[in-house]
This record gives structure tokens, sequence and C-alpha cells, in this order.
């Protein structure tokens, strides 16, 4: 499986109805060649579900502010940065785009938005382009997603933020539910409640037959995120 985060809920579905039990959680993106971290095959259950392990040999992770560049203390939210061998010389023929991913000190940005133990065990918490800012509270889909993923009449779940007047972006989540399953919003909306932040509850909740994807397998969030603001009437 690759190509974006995978939920823990999927993770003990594998190792309960499939006996992987020693499956391993692996990181990285195509510009670092590809892998960064790896979880080991011993690693307990909770470090195996909401981790994807440490560190690669020869190679070195930092989780900076976004803004600042600041390294952030252990266990603090940041953008993850990373430098090494791994790190690809530059994207072919565009000066413009390397720039903007690898510094001069060759530090790669990854857009990942991480943070790390004091173990030195990797949490990726979503990508920053697909950050939620309702109400001038950061939500991240990947947290919402992982919550109702443990639904069960949920199969796929997507997360994105759609136009809002008055907090300037809302929580709307996409769900294709499993063959024979019915579901309303307001069953979802209740399914959260008292179970993760107030502000983190989809005020949307659309159910779909399907997403588009790219060439690589990966959702298109962004035409995911028209669609549903067209739906929606909030273009």
């Amino acid at each position: 499986m690759g190509g974006a985060p995978c939920p823990p809920e999927i993770l003990r579905k594998l190792k309960t109805d499939m006996n992987m039990k020693e499956i391993s959680v692996v990181y990285g993106t195509t510009e670092n060649s590809p892998a960064t971290f790896v979880g080991f095959p011993l690693d307990n259950d909770e470090l195996r579900m909401n981790t994807v392990g440490c560190i690669m040999p020869h190679t070195e992770a930092k989780v900076v502010d976004p803004v600042t560049g600041s390294i952030v203390p252990v266990g603090a939210s940041g953008e993850l940065l990373i430098r090494g061998s791994c790190v690809m010389l530059d994207y072919w023929e565009d000066e413009a785009k390397t720039k903007e991913a690898i510094g001069k000190d060759r530090w790669y940005r990854t857009g990942d938005i991480a943070s790390l133990n004091s173990r030195g065990y990797c949490a990726i918490e979503g990508r920053i382009k697909d950050l939620i800012i309702r109400g001038g509270e950061n939500i991240y889909p990947a947290e919402v997603e992982q919550f109702l993923f443990t639904h069960p009449k949920v199969k796929e779940v997507q997360v994105v933020g759609v136009r809002d007047e008055r907090l300037g972006e809302q929580v709307c989540a996409c769900i294709t539910l499993k063959d024979g399953q019915s579901c309303t919003p307001e069953e979802i909306q209740s399914f959260c409640k008292g179970q993760i932040s107030h502000f983190k509850i989809p005020y949307y909740v659309m159910f779909v037959d399907s997403f588009l994807l790219t060439a690589s397998g990966k959702i298109k969030k962004m035409t995911l995120k028209e669609n549903m603001e067209k739906q929606l009437g909030l273009q």
C-alpha cells in the first residue's frame, strides 16, 4: 500500500484479518529516493499503528515551524525536513521549484506536518496544503479521517475544507460506505461528538460512490474540494 498515510484502523485489520503481524510502516517521498523513516518489526502496536518509525541510517530529520524555520520542541508539530545523500539533486530543468523545495543547506522541505517523540519516532499528521483553518483553529484532515475510519459503516473517507463566509472554512467529510450499508450525516456527526474536538466534527457530510485518482493512485483532493463546493452551492 502506498501514496498516502495508512490509517491505524486499516493496520489493525491487516494484523487481525490477514494475519500480517510483522507489517512495518515506511515513510518517504520520491524526492528522497524514497524511504526516510521505517518502523521495526518488533515495535509495540502503539508505535506501529501511530508512527512511521525512526529515521534511516545516514539521514537527518528535523521538525520546524513552517513560518519561522525554527526547530520546534520534542513532541510539537511542524514541517518535517530531511537531509542526506538520499535527497535528490534537483527537479529536472526547474530551478524555481528546486529552490522552493531544497534550501542552500540541502534540507528538503517535505510539505508534511509531523512530530518527533523523545525516542525519535515520527508521527505524520497531514499535508500543509491540506490544512483547514476554521475560525482560527487549525485542523489536519488526516486526524479526522483516521477517526472516521473507525465507524463500522465507513469504507473510505476524505476530509477537505470548503468555503464558509463567517469562519473561512468548514470541515467537509466525503464518505464511501461499505456494501449494503446506509447512513445519514447526522449519524456520522453523532459518532464524532465527545470523541474529537467539537470544531473538528464535519459540518458537512457527503456520501460519494468513489474518488477521482491520479495516475499514481492518489486521491485528487483539490478536485474533490472543488466538486463539494459546487454541490453545496458555495462557489
